[in-house]
């Protein structure tokens, strides 16, 4: 057990640092560069006051991101990512003042490893390989986030003054504003009037540019031909010419958004599918590859990340929290949780609805009474532990063990 505890205070130019030892002694103290020199000298720091291999100085921060943070960890220590707002009721602990410095929030930090270190949970020891599926599934899953939005924005406009493409390509049954077909033709036609005077031919020749229809190019260009020739309100003249011009613009956004999603969804395929965890995740009803990297990137692949099965099930949000106090004694459902894991969860459970034996056990919960919400939720806290000791054990899944029938209903 480590005797000096380090704090870091990081900003974007300069971290402060101090070392304490288990008196609570300050023994040390440096600012850095945000730079190589600056880590150069905080290694140094360390290595004086009994860093080795053997017995690494453990490190608090209150960021789990950032190159220090990436070089630290490389060195194998224990880094620990101590949430800003926990650190904040650690600096009134010490002081009712109200005074703050970066060095003191540094030395906090330091007091907090010396203090509470088993309270807390360093950094996971992720492998290269799944710290990469981590960084590029969640940049897959911000892109399809940025990707709605812009379809959003690109529908609030259109409702202003081009109510016929709205129901051209957006609602049940259509195409989408995001597909290829509406961007091509959107493009092409930004406002009312250039899309009244489209021709067959021309609607010929831009559908035969992307995807063809399931219903044929000839029956979609009398749809389209049918929807923009029809009576509809408009714009003055100018003030619809001037709103097409920002259409093309979403619609450029848009088109930005989309291929971003596709190449980020390629590379996330690739880096996982290399994964040695790709063929465990994937064997589960519900998981597709993205899907897969998704769970993967949040839960890493350090087996000692977890304590138990109970561990990242409440880590996920898939179990509900008690909260009793006197005669008050209610179960609600976790909100503080993981919500890129909580997210994919969800749909994760309602893929596998597909599937016999995760159906089966979401009609026992829907029959006992639950809402679909807290079945799913319920669902995904089943699988969610299966997919836990598969990974402790290398195993594939069974739904014969994973939805085993209960003896009540077997009897």
């Amino acid at each position: 057990m480590s005797t000096i505890f380090c704090g870091i205070d990081w900003a974007e130019g300069h971290h402060d640092i101090p070392l304490v030892d288990q008196n609570g002694t300050q023994v040390a103290k440096l600012r850095i560069s945000d730079d190589s020199a600056g880590f150069q000298a905080l290694t140094a720091l360390l290595a004086q006051h009994g860093d080795t291999a053997e017995a690494q100085i453990p490190v608090a921060i209150e960021t789990p991101r950032g190159l220090l943070v990436a070089c630290l960890r490389a060195t194998g220590r224990q880094i620990y990512a101590i949430n800003p707002l926990a650190a904040a009721r650690y600096r009134d602990r010490g002081s009712v003042s109200r005074a703050k410095s970066d060095a003191a929030d540094a030395r906090v930090l330091a007091n907090i490893l010396r203090t509470d270190r088993h309270a807390h949970r360093p950094l996971p020891a992720d492998s290269e390989a799944g710290q990469a599926v981590a960084a590029l599934a969640r940049a897959h899953q911000d892109a399809v986030w940025d990707r709605q939005q812009m379809i959003n924005r690109l529908r609030s406009h259109l409702r202003e003054y081009y109510p016929a493409a709205l129901v051209a390509f957006h609602g049940p049954g259509k195409p989408g504003l995001d597909s290829p077909r509406a961007r091509m033709i959107l493009a092409s036609a930004p406002t009312p009037a250039d899309a009244a005077k489209l021709t067959r031919s021309q609607l010929r020749a831009l559908l035969k540019r992307t995807a063809r229809p399931r219903c044929g190019i000839d029956t979609e260009v009398e749809r389209l031909r049918e929807i923009f020739r029809a009576d509809s309100l408009r714009q003055l003249p100018k003030v619809e010419l001037a709103l097409g011009h920002k259409a093309a613009t979403l619609i450029q956004q848009l088109d930005a958004a989309c291929n971003s999603v596709a190449q980020l969804a390629a590379a996330t395929e690739e880096a996982f599918l290399a994964h040695p965890d790709a063929g465990v995740i994937t064997s589960f009803p519900g998981l597709s590859v993205l899907s897969g990297a998704r769970v993967l990137a949040e839960i890493g692949d350090d087996r000692e990340r977890f304590a138990d099965a109970r561990a990242v099930k409440a880590y996920a949000g898939a179990a509900p929290v008690t909260r009793a106090s006197g005669r008050s004694h209610v179960v609600v459902a976790r909100a503080v949780k993981n919500q890129r894991l909580a997210a994919a969860g969800y749909m994760w459970a309602f893929a596998a609805l597909r599937t016999e034996a995760p159906r089966a056990h979401y009609d026992r919960r829907r029959a006992g009474g639950e809402r679909h919400t807290a079945a799913l939720r319920n669902l995904f806290n089943k699988l969610l532990g299966c997919l836990y000791h598969c990974l402790q054990n290398r195993a594939h899944y069974d739904p014969d063990r994973a939805f085993a029938v209960p003896l009540d209903i077997a009897a």
